[in-house]
């Protein structure tokens, strides 16, 4: 074994805690050199390891009828959508990297999330995103914007996979720890998919991709920490990508799985060789003896730990079975791709690594991953402080609005960055490539993605009011799983799973674990009402500011449903003159976390909007049933900006204007501007009203005729004219545009 022994001061300079370095001692039987601390380093990260979460993850319901592949089973989640298919899906966060490197950082974090998707033998389809960024008006805000979105843009529009939907949310809270999580969606036959285990010992284990070069070293370690000013100097710790090798890897990697010579497959994400070797020898409960001077290397005089700690990216760890090597190798030349036979499975449960015949680190691979021998921590938490704040507001201390002065509000929301059109930003995807995107032409509250050679096709959703998830992280996080089902829902499709990217503080700020214990339980609520399991993820912490700034807690979900037929698909846009436009769900007398309340009435803290469980789920089986019988013309969600925002949309992607009176009983502002959950808008066509009035009586769910809609493009409310469709518009759809151009 070579190096000298690595000493405690070592260890807590990679990041490690005290107690951790006593405890490698322990499991070693020996003090660890400065390579096999190195490894423990990353893959004890936080990022690795979620050693502060991996308790609370337990407790999310992960099993189901449709699940084929069990939340920590393999690289991402797999559920049965029928026909013989599955759907393969996951969603990751690459914030700390896109906080210093916005183009490479965000591209990475797309080509990492892919490969997550054919490594288990699905073809990506579809991508999504949620952004989350500081001050619009600011110029590192703009810096960040046009980084990240040229990134995601340049990156998945050469790879080939349309971008097909996704969120953008500006707030300060962001302004130093802007958050960037990349969903991406598959399909594979069900029984074809690949796993992450290494096999029987004797099979040969290959890497094949890019060359390895010293670029991502330690960046598993450089997620796991606080932002500061000297993260610059971790500018090293971001990876750079390259789209047309990752779509050169996806054909091979399709094409070696159809040889049936795979055995398993993994991609070198985090922690790269280390982390693949490891996690796939602990998974088969078998090791490997891997030859570092046989991988292909960008620069000559790598180190063996910088070997295994680099996260270059297109890389991928294929073992093959023994005897079949040829077979793979042809088919790897005729990609044009870079391989090379690094090692071979072992019997010996450890993982060893060599560098010209020296024996680099010798460690049990159960030892380093999540489930085995890392920490497990279980963190103290406590309430925080601001909540006795929120409890104070009174919605009675707040003058409500006249016609003219809620007119005025209403320009000043079309203009929000939070609710104004991004088109600024998402024309800068290829929403059509390879696929057949149907929400381009004909938009929806999901993505609508055909299904090629089925009649179903998948409905895409990512949420998340972060906002909300402050105010109360367990209702919050509730509301962000049903808005998910709820925009699947409105699409005419029925919610199957979900996958979600846990982004909040520094898990040791007792008032940070809070919030997250609490979306972790509030999750667990929503997904079993609805029935959506959680098929994985990540947790991303450490996204605050050293002097103590955190992000508000971000548990974004990523969801999947199933539309069974095409003419059970229900969109946003208004249709004809004279439609009637119906209210389905209950409106409270309430303002809690709106944007009105926070934008323009200045109160950034107050109670989560209204919301109760029950009513929700009734509320989205009358949605199925809606567009099983097609009674409805259009349906829309109401979310940011109340009643008049969802109205003020519809209207607008078709074209149309609208006339509505607002619910007697309600303050004006409330009714119009109020965020109180599970409501939704339709039209419908005047023979059809009773129809749909009489359906949504009989399942309890409140409905009420609030106006029509109108060809004139105009704006009506209680009976007085707010202007032209084209007044709005304006503002609406060049806010974000005019900051970012």
């Amino acid at each position: 074994m070579v190096n000298q022994p690595a000493i405690l001061d070592q260890a807590k300079q990679l990041g490690l805690l005290e107690e951790e370095f006593y405890m490698i001692c322990n499991i070693l039987g020996r003090q660890p050199n400065f390579t096999e601390i190195s490894i423990y380093s990353v893959m004890w990260s936080e990022h690795c390891s979620y050693k502060n979460s991996i308790t609370w993850l337990k407790k999310l319901p992960k099993s189901g009828s449709k699940i084929l592949a069990e939340a920590g089973d393999e690289n991402a989640g797999l559920v049965d959508i029928g026909d013989g298919l599955a759907c393969c899906f996951k969603i990751e966060s690459h914030n700390h990297p896109s906080a210093i490197e916005p183009y490479q950082g965000a591209a990475t974090g797309v080509g990492g999330i892919n490969r997550d998707i054919f490594s288990m033998g699905a073809r990506p389809i579809a991508q999504l995103n949620s952004l989350r960024f500081g001050n619009i008006a600011t110029d590192r805000t703009q810096w960040l914007v046009k980084g990240v979105v040229k990134g995601i843009g340049d990156y998945g529009n050469a790879f080939g996979i349309p971008t097909v939907g996704g969120e953008v949310y500006f707030d300060d809270c962001y302004e130093q720890n802007n958050l960037v999580n990349a969903m991406s969606v598959g399909i594979v036959e069900v029984g074809k998919s690949i796993s992450a285990g290494a096999g029987p010992a004797g099979n040969p284990v290959y890497i094949f991709g890019s060359a390895t070069g010293k670029d991502g070293i330690h960046g598993a370690a450089f997620a796991s920490k606080d932002m500061s000013e000297d993260s610059i100097a971790d500018l090293p710790s971001v990876q750079v990508g390259d789209p047309f090798w990752e779509k050169l890897i996806l054909e091979a990697s399709m094409e070696i799985i159809d040889t049936g010579s795979v055995i398993g497959m993994q991609d070198m994400g985090a922690a790269g060789i280390t982390c693949s070797t490891s996690e796939m020898s602990a998974k088969t409960d078998v090791g490997m003896d891997v030859w570092l001077d046989k991988v292909p290397m960008r620069q000559s005089d790598m180190k063996a730990w910088e070997l295994l700690l680099s996260e270059s990216q297109e890389r991928m760890l294929v073992i093959i079975e023994k005897g079949k090597e040829s077979v793979v190798e042809a088919v790897l030349e005729k990609w044009d791709l870079t391989f090379a036979h690094i090692g071979i499975v072992t019997d010996t449960k450890r993982v060893r690594y060599f560098m010209n015949g020296v024996l680099e680190a010798d460690i049990p691979a159960e030892s380093l991953v999540l489930g085995g021998g890392a920490p497990v921590y279980s963190r103290t938490w406590k309430e925080p402080q601001y909540f006795d704040f929120i409890r104070q507001f009174s919605l009675h201390s707040l003058k409500d609005l006249t016609n003219k002065t809620a007119c005025e509000a209403a320009f000043k929301l079309c203009a929000e960055p939070n609710i104004a059109s991004k088109r600024w930003i998402y024309e800068q995807y290829d929403s059509m490539v390879g696929t057949i995107n149907e929400s381009t032409n004909l938009l929806s509250d999901a993505a609508i993605v055909k299904i090629v050679g089925s009649d179903k096709s998948l409905a895409l959703s990512v949420d998340c009011n972060s906002r909300y998830v402050y105010s109360d992280p367990n209702i919050g996080t509730q509301i962000a799983v049903a808005e998910a089902a709820r925009n699947i829902r409105c699409s005419g499709a029925v919610p199957t799973a979900i996958t979600n990217c846990l982004n909040f503080g520094n898990p040791y700020n007792e008032e940070v674990f809070f919030q997250f214990k609490s979306a972790i339980e509030g999750m667990g609520i929503a997904c079993r009402k609805f029935d959506t399991p959680v098929t994985g993820g990540n947790v991303s912490f450490y996204n605050q500011s050293a002097n103590g700034q955190a992000v508000f807690p971000t548990p974004t979900i990523g969801m999947v449903g199933i539309l069974e037929k095409p003419e059970h698909r229900m969109s946003i846009p208004f249709k004809n003159e004279g439609d009637a436009i119906v209210l389905l769900g209950s409106t409270q007398n309430d303002l809690g976390c709106s944007q009105y309340l926070v934008k323009i009435t200045g109160i950034s803290q107050s109670p989560c909007p209204y919301f109760n469980l029950e009513e929700e789920f009734a509320l989205h089986q009358l949605l199925q049933e809606i567009a099983r019988t097609r009674c409805v013309l259009s349906a829309h969600d109401v979310s940011e900006g109340g009643l008049f925002v969802a109205c003020f949309e519809s209207a607008a992607s078709g074209e149309k204007g609208f006339d509505i009176v607002t619910e007697k009983g309600l303050r004006l502002d409330a009714g119009l501007f109020g965020e109180s959950q599970g409501r939704v808008v339709v039209s419908v066509a005047q023979e059809s009203l009773d129809t749909l009035l009489k359906i949504a009586r009989n399942m309890n769910v409140p409905a009420l005729r609030i106006g029509t809609v109108m060809t004139n493009q105009v704006v009506k409310v209680n009976g007085n004219t707010w202007g032209s469709m084209t007044a709005f518009s304006e503002p609406y759809n060049a806010i974000v545009a005019s900051y970012l151009n």
